[in-house]
């Protein structure tokens, strides 16, 4: 027996956000990042257990929609010189904008293109029959041809190799985390010791993509009220702990 699995195809990243904003009818001036970041890494993950190679552009969004996620996270967000709160959604809002702007056209100019395609330039066809004739004659290419041209060829040919051959080459790699085995695993950690010291999560695994799963999990239990943050004095470490522990005192702080 075979299985068949089919996936809905999109055209590039942009194209997959609109279709989530139109299919949940959401404001595209105030999208819900949490969601949209959601349903887009479970698209990217279902083409990844097909064995579909992903497009860069897809792991690029991806990756910029974790960022903004990242950012409405943090408990403190950049100003402008007038001091105005920026929104980290605003420049992928003014891309999804041009992009839409642009699909709508799409059609019209798909026509327009059938319509041109179908028609027939007036000329003279045995006068255009001749040149294509003439332009096909090796005879007449050999004739001008020379050394000189012949070592142009060759040059631009070697060019073009040694730059096929040097370009580079990326190389993407899956690390294994995700925000929400780092939220249950803080969750855990939480439950034996009913509060833990960030220092103390990073020397159980010390490699900075860990660091950072870590530190947007316990950013994000913080912002659903699972957890409290207590920081130290000297901001070299904080505490982490549920709010059915009663509050640490300043002198429990880690130094």
């Amino acid at each position: 027996m075979t299985f068949e699995i089919k996936l809905p195809l999109f055209e590039g990243p942009f194209d997959l956000l609109l279709f989530f904003i139109e299919r949940d009818e959401l404001d595209i001036h105030d999208i819900p990042i949490s969601k949209i970041t959601d349903d887009f890494l479970a698209y990217v993950k279902q083409l990844e257990a097909i064995n579909i190679d992903l497009a860069s552009e897809f792991i690029l969004v991806a990756a910029t929609l974790m960022r903004i996620k990242a950012k409405m996270l943090l408990p403190r967000h950049e100003v402008d010189a007038q001091g105005n709160e920026i929104d980290p959604r605003a420049e992928l809002v003014r891309h999804l904008l041009e992009y839409k702007k642009y699909k709508s056209v799409i059609g019209e100019l798909a026509t327009l293109e059938e319509t041109r395609a179908s028609k027939e330039a007036r000329g003279n066809v045995v006068r255009e029959f001749q040149a294509i004739a003439d332009k096909s004659n090796v005879d007449i290419e050999l004739q001008d041809l020379s050394l000189y041209k012949l070592l142009k060829v060759y040059q631009r040919v070697i060019n073009r190799y040694e730059h096929a051959k040097n370009r580079p080459v990326h190389t993407v790699v899956q690390y294994p985390y995700t925000i929400t085995q780092q939220k249950e695993y803080i969750l855990t950690k939480l439950q034996e010791h009913k509060r833990v010291s960030f220092e103390e999560v990073i020397l159980i695994d010390p490699l900075k993509i860990a660091v950072i799963y870590n530190f947007l999990a316990i950013l994000e239990l913080a912002q659903s009220g699972a957890v409290s943050i207590h920081i130290d004095h000297g901001f070299n470490n904080f505490w982490i702990s549920t709010f059915e522990e009663e509050p640490i005192k300043k002198d429990q702080l880690p130094q």
